[in-house]
């Protein structure tokens, strides 16, 4: 990488940095203040895991609307523009648990927290990946997008580890103070890549002329806002725009179907069969997060370009499989840590669906692609929990039709599974220029 490379997406990548950071370093506590606030005392807890799986759907849902429009919105006003909503508000939820974790405040959390997420959810993310894209030539960006993850990975990793030394009170001060540095950073420093309606995309890395628009626009003329919430449309003729698209988002619903349900569940699985608390999650991200970060820095910029984005791909996915199917059959405390160690390779799969995708969008119309591949995830997140929450609620209680407490986590796998062999079949080819 040149350094005017590095340099044109630095307050990107610190923005990146720093929301992450705040956002992902509240996840080792939730489980312990959830569990804490509906079950004290327990280690088992069926109210908290059906509440977490609601969360999820009702998450889901709305940025499932929100995604698409969201994107659409920052291809016509700008990403920085765009941007600033979700950055402002995700201030709200982590600022109540930081004044009191009482039952009644974690009441007002939830509730904040899920109109909040149902239009912010992922959208610093998908509107990182359009920034890059507008600024960042094909050849480029698929080893971009796994230095953004990489990015974001590191500020998992720094997040996590904070919370290992901080108490739960600490821990969500801490969060919203640095959201509330992350949205003034990037007010202050962040520039827009978008100039005008006439001139949508000015990259800032390089001189060379845009590439030919490769799935055909619709005319720029006096578009009006009503236009653009018609979100799900463009879902639908978007996504039957191109094979490899549909490809795409098959993988990217199944792979996200896979991951929504382990987010869910193992935290509650592995609090119930091993007795984890904040601590030991920390220590689990942690391995995870380093690995990770290791692999999208310093492994898949070496590899995108030698193996391509499809391989890369399946091979991410098949190890997410063998990942989750380990969580499923541990039978010690140390196994879970042990499969945090496959994150090295499965983090390739996130990087390169989104990589795939935007190659197969013209450079005024990343935000709709990365919009559209989001709101793909978004139906993932709301079918996951409808399925996983109440298998794992199930089978970690005294109901269980059998002795399998890991059997929810097995069934995420087979599904991981199903996105690897979709994976297999998804053949990048250059669309016909428009």
């Amino acid at each position: 990488m040149d350094k005017l490379y590095l340099y044109g997406l630095s307050h990107l990548f610190m923005t990146v940095f720093l929301h992450n950071f705040s956002t992902h370093m509240v996840i080792p506590a939730i489980t312990d203040v959830t569990m804490a606030a509906l079950c004290p005392g327990e280690d088992e807890c069926s109210l908290a895991i059906y509440l977490t799986g609601f969360q999820q759907a009702m998450v889901g849902l709305g940025t499932l609307v929100m995604m698409p429009l969201l994107g659409n919105l920052s291809d016509k006003y700008g990403r920085k523009t765009i941007i600033t909503l979700p950055m402002i508000l995700t201030i709200i939820p982590i600022g109540i648990l930081s004044y009191s974790r009482t039952k009644e405040f974690f009441y007002i959390y939830y509730v904040f927290k899920i109109l909040i997420s149902m239009v912010c959810d992922g959208s610093v993310p998908c509107l990182a990946l359009a920034y890059v894209a507008d600024n960042v030539t094909e050849g480029r960006r698929a080893t971009a997008f796994g230095i953004l993850s990489g990015i974001g990975s590191a500020a998992f990793v720094c997040g996590t580890l904070s919370t290992r030394f901080l108490s739960a009170a600490q821990t969500f001060q801490v969060s919203t103070l640095v959201a509330v540095i992350a949205a003034v950073y990037m007010l202050v420093f962040l520039r827009d890549s978008i100039i005008d309606e006439n001139n949508l995309s000015t990259p800032i890395l390089t001189a060379e002329k845009p590439a030919a628009t490769k799935i055909e626009a619709k005319p720029k003329s006096n578009v009006q806002l009503f236009q653009a919430l018609r979100s799900l449309q463009d879902l639908a003729s978007f996504l039957t725009g191109s094979l490899t698209i549909t490809q795409a988002a098959i993988v990217a619903f199944f792979s996200n179907l896979a991951d929504a349900g382990l987010h869910g569940s193992m935290l509650y699985y592995l609090k119930a069969q091993f007795h984890f608390d904040k601590n030991q999650f920390a220590d689990l991200m942690v391995i995870s997060g380093v690995t990770g970060t290791v692999s999208q820095l310093v492994l898949m910029p070496i590899l995108a370009p030698i193996l391509g984005e499809a391989r890369l791909l399946s091979i991410g996915l098949f190890f997410g499989c063998i990942h989750m199917f380990l969580y499923s059959i541990a039978w010690s405390s140390w196994v879970p840590y042990a499969s945090a160690m496959f994150s090295i390779v499965y983090v390739f799969a996130q990087p390169c669906i989104r990589s795939i995708v935007s190659k197969q969008a013209g450079s005024h119309e990343q935000g709709r692609a990365q919009g559209c591949i989001s709101g793909i995830c978004s139906v993932a997140h709301i079918a996951s929990p409808l399925v996983f929450s109440p298998l794992t609620a199930l089978f970690l209680s005294e109901k269980a039709p059998f002795n399998f407490p890991g059997f929810s986590i097995m069934c995420i796998g087979f599904a991981s599974m199903i996105s690897f062999a979709q994976s297999l079949m998804v053949k990048v080819v250059p669309p016909i220029l428009s």
